[in-house]
């Protein structure tokens, strides 16, 4: 799981979650196309252990989501260094994980186990599962890094088995329209910002789309929305980690996200 958001909307005002964004880029003034995350694993992962954004927020809200998880085969598309890999095996799940960042995968490894079943391969190529494997994907904060959703989902609706389920967290549509107002809501595009974990400062580069360009994309790749929820954040979230104006446990507008069901 990646990514924690930059000019998030809290509670309706503007923020910088806990001082890690700099700046933001529309695609016309991108100077960087493509990050790595082997290039910043380790400062990723040590800056998203405890903070708001993953800590308090996507990962509780995707453990909600997925409810009674024991026994359950479970897919972490975008595991990343495997702190929703481990919530979910904790909670009695089997879980298998990959992320394209060879990286990223040593440091789930590390925090699994030598003899957990993780993988390096990128959600954009073909999957190494059988078919109907997975009672369940979580795909936390990933799919808004490719321009395209049709192969990706194609393939995470074929590894599921019918009547399984896709949970997913996105970058909120509607907080791109605020944060970018002269930008075009309704055309899918490329953006880069910048943020500094663990002192380091990186680019990265996501798609924004449309709430009804997602959705049509679900619907072709064979599944049904059950479920969609604009969370708040944990009721342990510790009170110096709160944005202002949130306090009481006010949802604020960040991520977006959605149970599917494989029909």
């Amino acid at each position: 799981m990646k990514q924690d958001k930059s000019g998030v909307l809290a509670c309706g005002t503007s923020v910088d979650p806990v001082g890690m964004h700099a700046h933001a880029s529309r695609e016309d003034e991108v100077r960087v196309t493509a990050t790595d995350y082997d290039d910043f694993a380790a400062a990723y992962s040590a800056e998203n252990e405890n903070g708001l954004f993953n800590a308090y927020y996507a990962r509780p809200a995707v453990l909600r989501l997925a409810g009674d998880v024991s026994g359950r085969r479970i897919l972490d598309a975008g595991c990343g260094a495997g702190p929703l890999a481990a919530a979910l095996r904790d909670n009695g799940a089997v879980v298998t994980g990959f992320d394209a960042s060879a990286a990223m995968v040593d440091l789930a490894r590390q925090r699994l186990g030598e003899e957990a079943d993780l993988y390096v391969t990128d959600l954009a190529a073909p999957l190494p599962f059988a078919d109907a494997e997975f009672d369940d994907v979580v795909a936390s904060l990933v799919l808004h890094y490719l321009k395209d959703w049709a192969g990706p989902l194609s393939e995470l609706r074929r590894v599921l088995k019918p009547g399984g389920r896709l949970i997913i967290s996105v970058n909120h549509p509607a907080a791109y329209a605020i944060v970018y107002p002269e930008a075009d809501y309704f055309a899918v595009t490329k953006y880069s910002e910048d943020y500094t974990f663990d002192g380091q400062t990186v680019w990265l580069t996501f798609w924004h789309r449309p709430l009804h360009a997602m959705t049509d994309a679900f619907a072709a790749a064979g599944f049904r929305i059950v479920t969609l929820s604009e969370p708040g954040y944990a009721s342990d979230t510790p009170a110096e980690l709160i944005p202002p104006g949130c306090e009481g446990g006010r949802p604020f507008m960040c991520f977006l996200f959605f149970v599917l069901e494989a029909v």
